[in-house]
């Protein structure tokens, strides 16, 4: 028996489990309101009802401790579940200290000391309960279209998206490095299956405080043989879509709790703008940014260049010089990358880059001794030119920043359960 399903129990008498969420009274009934993780209910406690002690105790019980409940379920149309409980019983299981989280405003470093209580609050349940959809749809997007999920290793024997950002840590003997990204060992699974995808934790050792990094992440990383860079633009579209119907359709209670304007994500429908990195370069001069052919596209960047779309906004054909080692040129011009970032609206930037990888042994190995990369640990990398090379593409979709920007949440410290920032290694 759980609060969510306490509509099949109408006129029944139930026992539930749940933590006392908050309480109050009015003369001779008391309210407590009991959460279990399914939802949240009304529980009336009369005192024509039950025992004197139960009534003194629902009077005090402190909050968050955790209890049975014994009662009628009946209707009440007041409430957003459409049901409470006439209290019969209530047994502690264990009364709670006094709880450090009040209905007071606290600051943020207070709630990060304290992220794992401040996770019971209704929004940041809310948040997972999003999160829980988004990875869900997201990986049944893959799933459904044939894509085989894929394991890529956590402790990686050199750089995938540059050496600045790296975590290393001891292995044995030598030096090992925490992931980047799960791309380079995705192609390799491509090559054996065709149209693969990984989902796992990322790291970025990048000095940042600002509100779209984590210096640890998950992302959703497909890869597909015999696939160019319109296709990969086309199913990250798809993706996108997807992921937004079904937060839509399944957390409607959710993101009314974070009062978010779902009116905004009712307008994500294919098919989305695309514009190149020329032409955005354009069209950010023309806003008075100043920024120059060349640059890559900051927070600020990105920002002001969304704000000109009310849906997400492909950007393509970036400068090979600012992209990585691995992405292949445009065969027209040999100054562009076949790279694309998507950038979500309402200022919220890049959810997803990708693009069309290098084929070629020779270019690659050229690329490798550009950006200064150490050759041995990579000649696997380079086998998968060796052996059957094919024209091939993938993208990556960052789960936080896409949920930050599906949930209008303004930092993505709150997207994950336990974040980890530049400053913030606990909880």
């Amino acid at each position: 028996m759980t609060i969510g399903n306490i509509n099949l129990n109408l006129g029944n008498a139930i026992k539930i489990f749940g933590w006392v969420a908050n309480r109050r009274s009015s003369g001779k009934i008391r309210f407590i309101q009991l959460r279990d993780g399914t939802g949240v209910i009304q529980c009336v406690v009369m005192a024509d009802r039950v025992t004197p002690e139960v009534f003194e105790l629902a009077d005090h019980i402190p909050y968050e401790s955790s209890v049975f409940v014994t009662g009628q379920v009946q209707k009440d149309p007041r409430s957003s579940l459409g049901f409470e409980i006439a209290v019969d019983n209530i047994e502690v299981i264990s009364e709670a200290l006094p709880y450090p989280i009040s209905n007071k405003d606290h600051g943020v470093a207070f709630l990060m000391d304290h992220r794992h209580l401040w996770l019971r609050s209704s929004r940041q349940t809310a948040l997972m309960k999003i999160r829980s959809v988004l990875t869900r749809s997201a990986r049944a997007f893959f799933d459904e279209l044939g894509f085989v999920s894929i394991e890529a290793p956590i402790l990686t024997p050199t750089a995938c998206e540059g050496t600045t950002s790296l975590f290393e840590v001891a292995y044995f003997d030598r030096s090992a490095y925490l992931t980047q990204s799960g791309q380079l060992y995705g192609e390799a699974a491509a090559m054996a299956l065709g149209k693969i995808y990984v989902y796992g934790p990322t790291f970025r050792a990048e000095k940042s405080k600002t509100r779209r990094h984590l210096t640890e992440f998950w992302m959703i990383e497909p890869e597909m043989a015999f696939w160019e860079l319109p296709e990969a633009i086309d199913l990250a579209e798809g993706l996108i879509c997807r992921i937004v119907w079904d937060v839509l359709n399944e957390c409607s209670a959710q993101l009314k709790t974070l009062e978010r304007d779902i009116t905004k994500l009712e307008l994500i429908k294919a098919p989305f703008p695309r514009v190149t990195y020329t032409e955005a370069i354009d069209i950010l001069k023309q806003k008075g940014v100043d920024i120059e052919w060349g640059a890559d596209l900051g927070a600020d960047e990105e920002s002001a260049l969304s704000e000109a779309f009310d849906r997400p906004v492909f950007v393509t054909h970036y400068p090979s010089d600012i992209k990585a080692f691995y992405m292949k040129r445009d065969s027209s011009d040999s100054r562009l990358a076949l790279a694309v970032d998507l950038l979500a609206p309402e200022g919220y930037g890049e959810i997803i880059g990708g693009g069309q990888r290098e084929e070629s042994l020779e270019a690659l190995e050229q690329r490798i001794e550009k950006h200064g990369l150490p050759k041995e640990p990579l000649e696997w990398y380079l086998d998968l030119r060796r052996y059957g090379s094919v024209p091939h593409a993938g993208f990556g979709m960052g789960i936080e920043r896409a949920l930050a920007w599906i949930t209008g949440i303004h930092h993505v410290r709150e997207t994950i359960a336990f974040p980890r920032l530049l400053d913030r290694l606990s909880p």
